[in-house]
């Protein structure tokens, strides 16, 4: 008997210390929430707001792509002289163990003729390119709100800025929006 009692012992402590190796594992990186906010009136660009949560090892997030809209930048709003801008990024740091956040007032994806049927789905799927593991990309839809009305990021002239200058996308994203 006292041969059992010990390889039952033996076998518990083992199982036990096999769960304990994913006790302490690092979070993997993950983009965890987000949302894209549609432009005032079909012929103005969506703004996309996410949340990454960092990895292990810090990386980039170097783009932000999808089959279903015509164009998609990531930008920054920087206050210069006074007066706030958007600036095209072409990558932004995650921290390991940390937190990359594209939110209003910063850092933000500017997204160009969303194709109709992922307005009416309600959701954008979306790839986010890392620095990582022969650039890892990582699958999630954002959910796709109305606009806010004339006020906030979704009212600023894009266009004046040189964000929106006509590469023969305007009409087509307008069309692209009402479809």
């Amino acid at each position: 008997m006292k041969p059992f009692a010990f390889a039952a012992l033996a076998a518990t402590a083992l199982t036990l210390s096999a769960c304990g190796d994913n006790l302490g594992a690092a979070k993997p990186l993950n983009v965890v929430s987000g949302h894209v906010v549609m432009g005032a009136t079909p012929d103005r660009p969506a703004v996309g707001y996410f949340r990454v949560q960092g990895g292990p090892q810090p990386v980039q997030l170097v783009a932000v792509t999808t089959d279903l809209a015509q164009r998609v930048e990531m930008h920054e709003s920087v206050r210069e002289n006074g007066v706030m801008t958007m600036k095209p990024i072409t990558s932004a740091d995650v921290p390991a163990k940390g937190e990359l956040v594209f939110k209003q007032g910063g850092k933000h994806l500017m997204i160009w003729g969303i194709n109709g049927a992922a307005v009416r789905a309600g959701k954008l799927p979306m790839q986010f390119v890392f620095t990582n593991n022969n650039n890892e990309r990582i699958l999630f839809d954002l959910v796709i709100k109305p606009a806010e009305g004339a006020t906030g990021e979704a009212a600023m002239d894009h266009d004046a800025m040189g964000h929106g200058a006509d590469k023969g996308g305007d009409k087509a994203a307008a069309d692209a929006a009402k479809q």
